[in-house]
């Protein structure tokens, strides 16, 4: 018998409606011979204590049953009632970990029901299916918690609704969360809190069942609590180089156990895409001092709230708010004084909000990294009646410095990332034309990894010969550097392109110069990025023969879509990347019949799941069939390969079909 299984159902009427293999394990019958019999002959009990096991409520014990030759044995049964009082019939199971040597059943029932510790189940919508009798003795539950209730009806927390969240979130994700801390709706009377583990129950397959709760009370001391929300912030803040994320997640960590409101207002306005600060217009009573980046609330509308997220905030020149500015020190106001003559004289609608819903202690603490002020957090109590103390001050200055350091690189990574993506996109081809010889359509998606976007890159060249010289091409690396060095070498394709050289010497010619440019670099020290490499394919097509002359430094192979929807990939030989120095390429001719597509791409779009092969498969499957729309057929490659974006490399595609001879004579007919 395995821990957990259940061995039988019983009826209201006390016959066996259910028998399982393991009940025919430990009592030696079969299911035929006890089915819709009565259960009292397979136990040695008077019909009193008959009657307290299946009581209206779960039972768990040691019990005498009567084995099918007739021998009596002790078994640890666990009787639990299908519906409140029994009425529906009762569970039977029992856990063979009990019944192992040397393991005192007294101490395990000792421990489910007469420990400090509380215990419940709950079920895949966090219904309560079984808890231990020691839930009784705590004020976090109420007075006659229900089987099948919600957790919101049965635990009587401040704010049950966080409990709900966190049981919700440990159900998806399957890691369990320990050290929940949890006030009962009562905690001004008692002083208690409690501390819960929340952990996932997995069946025998694998699927998900349910959730389990440990409480245990953890007295009013706060150094416990002090420690898990370090250990909180430290797993939720910093794990998403975006400012905003960052700002939220530290205002979710410090809600509810914190504080019951907090905003996180930041003086860069630059990241949230709004106006610099300094450009808005101040009232009468109030300037534009920060963006709103992170606001949580124990209430979900947020209530306490006068401005949304990426908002400007309004404060009075003279406030708490600017005082933290301009000192680089917190504000401690542990008793908010709302009365006249201070300095919410100059602010009614704060006023308003903070006798509206009650708030009646505050802390503003300066977010500042490497000697910068970034902003600041806003931790406000409105329904916890316990004023802030010294200690929350000295908890919520350690949750903002952590915070500031995260928002100080996400800040600088975002400007970093902002300034790539324009010299990217100013350095990218704006209008892309093949003439009267191909029809093109590009998809360019730009990374979104710590490292910025890359220098991937595309072109399309009408030749003064009539020829068109299809390009594709990707830096190694990431970031300004990456683009700058991609928008030398689309230059220098260009330049090199008016001479007509076939594609292997031109290639030859772009890794001389790549190498020039590194020996004549200014060498100024470590920060300087290393000399860089680049993949590149280039490929001339020739409308009188119909073919296309293609050499490669190092890059995937292009794509031939031929007319009736077959796909192959042109073997063109690959040469070293461009900036090594070996200069050896070659070049080959593939010809190209009227309306032949040709695909050209960065490894960002066959490398998703890290198998170069696949990719191509991938690939090729996704452009396989009659093409229509080049365009239609762009969108529809992205959203196959890459349906959620780019993650770690520049995605960029090609397409370029060729025109039928009539199409392109007659502009020149006409």
């Amino acid at each position: 018998m395995e821990p957990g299984d259940v061995l039988a159902v019983l009826g209201a009427d006390m016959t066996v409606s259910l028998w399982t293999g393991a009940a025919e394990r430990l009592w030696g019958h079969s299911a035929g011979q006890v089915l819709h019999g009565p259960a009292r002959r397979l136990l040695v009990t008077s019909a009193p204590e008959t009657a307290r096991l299946f009581a209206g409520s779960p039972w768990s014990g040691r019990v005498r049953i009567r084995r099918r030759d007739g021998r009596e044995a002790t078994a640890y049964l666990r009787i639990t009632p299908l519906d409140a009082d029994g009425g529906a019939g009762w569970l039977v199971w029992g856990p063979s970990a009990y019944d192992r040597p040397g393991l005192d059943p007294a101490a395990v029932d000792a421990f489910l029901h007469h420990s400090p510790i509380s215990l419940a189940l709950w079920d895949r919508e966090l219904r309560c299916v079984w808890f231990n009798d020691s839930v009784h003795h705590q004020d976090l539950y109420g007075p006659g918690p229900e089987l099948g209730a919600h957790v919101t009806d049965v635990v009587r927390a401040r704010h049950p609704e966080f409990l709900e969240r966190a049981m919700a979130r440990v159900f998806r994700s399957g890691e369990p969360l320990l050290g929940h801390e949890l006030w009962p709706a009562d905690a001004r009377a008692s002083g208690r809190c409690y501390r819960v583990a929340l952990v996932r129950l997995d069946g025998p397959d694998g699927r998900p069942l349910g959730v389990c709760s440990v409480a245990v009370q953890a007295g009013t001391g706060q150094e416990g609590g002090r420690l898990r929300l370090l250990n909180e912030a430290k797993s939720r803040i910093g794990t998403d180089l975006d400012p905003l994320v960052t700002s939220q997640s530290l205002a979710e960590t410090a809600v509810p156990n914190l504080a019951d409101y907090v905003t996180i207002d930041l003086l860069q306005a630059v990241p949230l895409d709004r106006e610099p600060l300094r450009r808005l217009k101040s009232t009468d009573a109030s300037i534009p001092g920060f963006y709103r980046a992170g606001a949580a609330s124990i209430h979900d509308d947020l209530r306490e709230s006068l401005w949304a997220r990426g908002t400007p905030v309004y404060v009075p020149p003279a406030s708490p708010f600017t005082t933290v500015l301009d000192q680089r020190r917190s504000y401690f106001e542990p008793v908010l004084d709302t009365s006249s003559g201070t300095w919410l004289d100059a602010d009614p609608d704060r006023v308003r909000v903070i006798r509206r819903t009650g708030m009646h202690s505050l802390m503003i603490v300066p977010l500042q990294a490497r000697g910068a002020m970034l902003g600041i957090a806003v931790f406000v109590r409105s329904e916890n009646p316990v004023p802030f103390s010294g200690a929350d001050l000295a908890l919520a200055e350690e949750l903002a410095a952590r915070a500031a350091l995260v928002i100080d690189n996400a800040l600088r990574y975002t400007r970093g990332r902002t300034a790539a993506l324009a010299v990217q996109r100013d350095l990218m081809p704006h209008r892309l034309s093949g003439g009267d010889t191909v029809e093109v359509a590009t998809r360019y998606l730009p990374a979104d990894t710590h490292g910025g976007v890359s220098g991937d890159w595309f072109d399309v060249i009408q030749r003064s010969d009539a020829r068109v010289a299809l390009v594709v091409g990707d830096v190694v690396g990431h970031g300004i550097h990456a683009a700058v060095a991609m928008g030398r070498l689309r230059a220098t394709t260009r330049a090199l392109s008016k001479l007509a050289l076939p594609p292997d010497e031109l290639l030859r010619l772009m890794d001389e110069l790549a190498l020039d440019a590194a020996r004549d670099r200014f060498d100024d020290g470590p920060s300087m990025p290393p000399a860089f490499q680049a993949t590149c394919f280039y490929g001339v097509y020739d409308p009188g023969s119909r073919r296309c002359s293609m050499s490669s430094a190092g890059h995937p192979p292009p794509a031939i879509i031929s007319p009736d929807g077959s796909v192959d990939f042109a073997e063109v030989p690959p040469g070293a990347p461009i900036g090594v120095g070996l200069g050896s390429y070659e070049s080959i001719e593939v010809e190209l019949p009227d309306s032949t597509v040709v695909g050209l791409y960065s490894d960002g779009l066959i490398e998703t799941d890290h198998d170069v092969d696949r990719g191509l498969q991938r690939l090729r499957a996704a452009l396989a069939g009659p093409v229509s729309g080049l365009d239609e057929l762009c969108a529809s490659v992205i959203d196959t390969l890459v349906p959620d974006g780019p993650v770690d490399d520049d995605i960029t595609l090609l397409l370029a079909r060729t025109h039928p001879a009539a199409e392109r004579q007659r502009p020149a007919e006409a």
